[in-house]
């Protein structure tokens, strides 16, 4: 049974501007009365929140109270879809899911099993790389002290745990390595060479729809600033066993490659949720938003790999005003 009207949660909205529009586009396409709910730790200074139909103030991602007051709002307007955008709400969210699922709501993510591992970049290259999965040479901190000749110098280093581009480091050699770190890192031989980033949509029954690469033309703040689409198949079989390493993998991923002359293309991490790179992907016929509200709708699947090779995406700052 299809539904003409639904709201939807756009959790920290932040600056995800596109991502909100994608979504109001997709609803016109399916001539639904959609109604946008953004929510932020700070709405009053979000882009997207201000262009919500409603806006929210809630704790950080990773605040104990932040799902109750995800809940609160789904309770309040009847919100059909919960869309969280960063990586730090994402093990809380995927805790709950049977919470959200008595209120009526469903929750865009994977299953815990496939968060756990796309949170923590050592266990996402070994359970990659047993999958035949390529990835760059990884050791965790007391392997790489251990041995730190196993690796090829320089060498990369970047907090387990992070994420947008923080906490990155190259070291020339043994004595550039500081003592100590204050968080859990790992270290991987240094790859050179075009990135990309590959969005791809599964659907609800686990099957792999769509595969985009772009490359990475130019990144500002760990997202990408210029990129164009382009059709690969190698890059799409990568994504298949990603798939297949990740049974639980549901909707929106994305993950980021390194095409290095020397190794191959090998993959550095995965987000288990909209990239912010992923208007390029809609914008080039990969509408990842619009087969997200089918399935909520219970509309007609039209989820497909049809999309427009070299689309390019060139980003500019935009202002939105208030008063």
């Amino acid at each position: 049974m299809g539904q003409s009207a639904l709201s939807i949660l756009i959790c920290s909205a932040g600056r995800r501007v596109g991502l909100v529009e994608a979504f109001y586009a997709a609803a016109d396409r399916l001539a639904l009365d959609l109604t946008i709910l953004a929510c932020d730790v700070d709405p009053e200074h979000s882009a997207a929140c201000a262009i919500a139909d409603h806006a929210f103030e809630v704790p950080r991602g990773d605040d104990p109270a932040y799902v109750d007051a995800i809940k609160d709002i789904v309770r309040k307007f009847n919100v059909a879809l919960v869309v969280p955008t960063i990586d730090t709400e994402l093990l809380q969210l995927a805790q709950s899911l049977n919470a959200f699922k008595e209120l009526g709501a469903r929750v865009h993510i994977s299953e815990l099993s496939v968060i756990e591992v796309a949170r923590d970049k050592a266990l996402t290259s070994t359970v990659f790389a047993k999958a035949g999965v390529p990835v760059p040479q990884t050791m965790n901190e007391a392997q790489f002290r251990a041995d730190p000749s196993a690796l090829t110098w320089p060498v990369f280093a970047k907090p387990s745990g992070g994420s947008a581009s923080r906490g990155l480091a190259v070291y020339q050699n043994i004595d550039d390595v500081p003592d100590r770190f204050d968080e859990p890192m790992i270290f991987q031989d240094t790859l050179e060479g075009p990135e990309y980033t590959i969005n791809m949509f599964v659907d609800q029954s686990g099957t792999l729809k769509c595969v985009v690469p772009h490359i990475r033309l130019s990144i500002r703040a760990g997202e990408v600033e210029k990129g164009r689409t382009e059709r690969r198949e190698d890059l799409k079989e990568i994504a298949q066993g990603i798939a297949k390493a990740l049974p639980g993998l549901r909707g929106v991923a994305c993950f980021q490659i390194i095409d290095d002359p020397r190794f191959g293309p090998r993959v550095i991490e995965i987000n288990a949720r909209f990239g912010g790179g992923y208007p390029l992907a809609d914008h080039a016929g990969a509408t990842f938003a619009q087969w997200l509200l089918e399935e909520v709708c219970g509309l007609p699947p039209t989820a497909n790999d049809d999309w427009r090779d070299g689309v390019l995406m060139l980003r500019y700052d935009r202002a939105v005003y208030q008063g």
